[in-house]
């Protein structure tokens, strides 16, 4: 008899792992070969799952996690609240990545990459409230491609760089730009509670080097570039990284921001675009 159990147990495990690799296939060819890994809110607990059209399959456990496997629940997407997708150790910023930024802040071309750091404390959910502190008269939004690290990397050549990302996602590297102005340095103008908005999901199939980005404020496009433009394409850029301080899984790279910033007010709704990815919603509170 418990052989008997073994083997049905056995049989049902096959057909929801073939069921998951037929779904999966199924996903890629009707997502446009997009993959969407999220991080959400769901009876009182953080689940996460993979998006299907109006539905997500739920994991196991962290998508960056190998192990993970779907544990058979579908849930539909409008019934749960997206998290940021993952919890990042750091938030490693780029400044001045696009030539046209670094005209209109009268910055000189950088010979090697920007680099700051957020706080993990800064992260935002997707339609999560952007907070304005008491301390700054203006705040600026920053829309950015955001890198997703699936593996540790330290001082990696470009190749194997690229090979330890996991995906992608949208980002606003919201900013005090009062603060910046008066500080000399940016920690305090980009650390504040909410400075970090992320979301809403992490694509896996999409390619960094030629996509658009729009950056909406109240429905009027403010930023409109191309990852083309960068100064110092991604792979050029982790390696970089890499050889300063050890990447480690979750560890996101906010990758610059193009031209066309400005300020936001309380009531504002900003939205970070970017094709093949999708769009990232915030409110100013």
């Amino acid at each position: 008899m418990a052989t008997s159990d073994g083997f049905l147990m056995m049989i049902a495990s096959l057909r929801v792992f073939f069921s998951w690799v037929g779904w999966l296939q199924n996903v890629q060819k009707g997502w446009n070969d997009v993959v969407k890994y999220v991080r959400f809110w769901q009876e009182e607990q953080v689940k996460y799952g993979v998006v299907a059209g109006d539905q997500i399959r739920v994991l196991n456990g962290p998508f960056l996690d190998p192990s993970s496997k779907p544990n058979g629940e579908v849930t539909a997407l409008d019934r749960v609240s997206l998290l940021a997708p993952v919890v990042p150790g750091k938030v490693v910023c780029v400044g001045v990545n696009y030539a046209q930024h670094a005209r209109e802040m009268n910055h000189d071309l950088p010979e090697d990459p920007v680099l700051f750091l957020k706080p993990p404390s800064a992260l935002l959910n997707p339609e999560g409230e952007i907070e304005r502190p008491a301390m700054s008269r203006r705040v600026d939004y920053e829309g950015e491609l955001v890198v997703v690290m699936g593996r540790k990397v330290s001082k990696a050549a470009e190749e194997e760089a690229m090979a330890a990302v996991f995906g992608y996602t949208c980002g606003n590297d919201v900013t005090a730009r009062d603060l910046q102005q008066k500080d000399g340095q940016w920690t305090r103008a980009k650390s504040f509670d909410t400075f970090c908005p992320i979301g809403p999901w992490v694509v896996t199939d999409f390619d960094p080097k030629a996509a658009a980005i729009r950056t909406l404020l109240n429905g009027e496009v403010k930023q409109s570039s191309n990852t083309r433009h960068f100064l110092n394409p991604l792979p050029k850029l982790l390696s970089f990284i890499s050889q300063v301080m050890t990447l480690s899984p979750g560890d996101i790279v906010m990758t610059g921001t193009p031209e066309g910033v400005g300020p936001m007010r309380s009531g504002d709704q900003v939205i970070v675009q970017i094709e093949g990815i999708g769009e990232l919603r915030n409110r100013v509170k």
